[in-house]
């Protein structure tokens, strides 16, 4: 059987909203993919502008494709009870590019330290189970260049191949003759290279580009 292919840290398929309250403080977790460290900081302060008038927005962030960049902030909360907690949160579900912010309303009750680290824990980690995630795999690119005549044959095998290969099909360009794109994980590359020599007696070659590219893969709840 050949090896899966690499996963990189996963993303969230599209912002959301929770609410939970404990003990009368109001926790609004608001949880949203970024495309980088920038845009995290941007979202922070929109929502810090929303709720202009609440005790505490507490953020934490991971961003880069293999989540190499991290920040998190307390905003006032005593120190490690807020964005620590929520960017391990984060860490433990191996996602990156990806920005959360938890707004607290203190409802006149003190929670204490780890009432605290559970509470804006608890908040993201309950906003994320309400949303979908984006797997990220590294895939690398071979062509198949083929006659017009074979075009639409050859184009029903790829599809079919790249379905049982978790690869995925590029655009195809129509010249002079019709160039496929292939994208699959590297170490089945091989495997395309002999099927398609197979599949047409000997006639057409696969050629290895050495382009390699991240495909986002919505992932089934």
């Amino acid at each position: 059987m050949p090896d899966a292919p690499l996963l990189l840290p996963a993303t969230i398929a599209a912002p959301v909203d929770h609410e939970i309250v404990i003990k009368k403080s109001r926790f609004i977790a608001h949880v949203e993919p970024v495309a980088s460290q920038q845009q995290a900081d941007e979202v922070i302060a929109a929502v810090k502008r929303q709720y202009w008038d609440a005790g505490h927005n507490c953020s934490a962030q991971v961003t880069g494709l293999h989540a190499e960049r991290a920040r998190s902030s307390d905003d006032g909360e005593p120190s490690g009870t807020a964005g620590i907690p929520m960017l391990e949160v984060l860490r433990r579900r191996r996602l990156s590019d990806v920005v959360a912010i938890v707004t607290r309303y203190f409802g006149g009750v003190k929670l204490g330290a780890g009432g605290l680290v559970r509470a804006y824990s608890s908040a993201v980690s309950e906003a994320l189970d309400l949303v979908g995630l984006v797997d990220r795999r590294m895939l690398s690119e071979a062509t198949i260049t083929v006659s017009h005549a074979d075009a639409g044959r050859i184009d029903n095998l790829l599809r079919e191949w790249v379905t049982g290969n978790e690869g995925v099909l590029g655009p195809a360009a129509y010249g002079a003759e019709a160039a496929f794109e292939v994208w699959a994980p590297k170490d089945r590359l091989a495997a395309l290279a002999a099927d398609v020599a197979a599949l047409s007696s000997g006639a057409l070659e696969a050629e290895i580009t050495g382009r390699e590219r991240v495909v986002d893969v919505p992932r089934a709840r």
